[in-house]
């Protein structure tokens, strides 16, 4: 009888600890938060004043320039996406630009080189 308990314990613990692995994995490969903020907009309390996202190309991932994705449309401001930031009401601060710098610093269980700073 107690080595059944042992057994249905150890089985109970292999189990759970697959289930940490398996979200850890998963969570790697999730978009980060992202905002559409004017580039041009920044201020040193506020941040960087969110945009509707239409302004901000819409199939964007931060790949489509060497700035970090950032999309001019023809009369609009120089809208881009900001990634991970801390939003306070229409400013959004603390974030980075660059997707893939993004996705490196999300947690655990994702591997990368990024520098973690902003």
């Amino acid at each position: 009888m107690a080595e059944a308990r042992r057994r249905l314990r150890s089985s109970t613990v292999v189990l759970g600890s697959m289930g940490v692995v398996a979200a850890a994995l998963t969570s790697c490969g999730s978009e980060p938060d992202r905002r559409c903020v004017d580039r041009d907009s920044y201020d040193h309390l506020n941040g960087y004043k969110i945009v509707a996202d239409s302004g901000c190309a819409s199939g964007s991932s931060g790949s489509s320039s060497a700035k970090g994705g950032s999309s001019r449309r023809s009369g609009s401001s120089d809208a881009a996406w900001y990634y991970d930031a801390e939003v306070d009401g229409r400013y959004a601060d603390h974030g980075t630009f660059s997707r893939s710098e993004a996705v490196d610093r999300g947690g655990f269980g994702c591997s990368g080189s990024g520098s973690g700073g902003g």
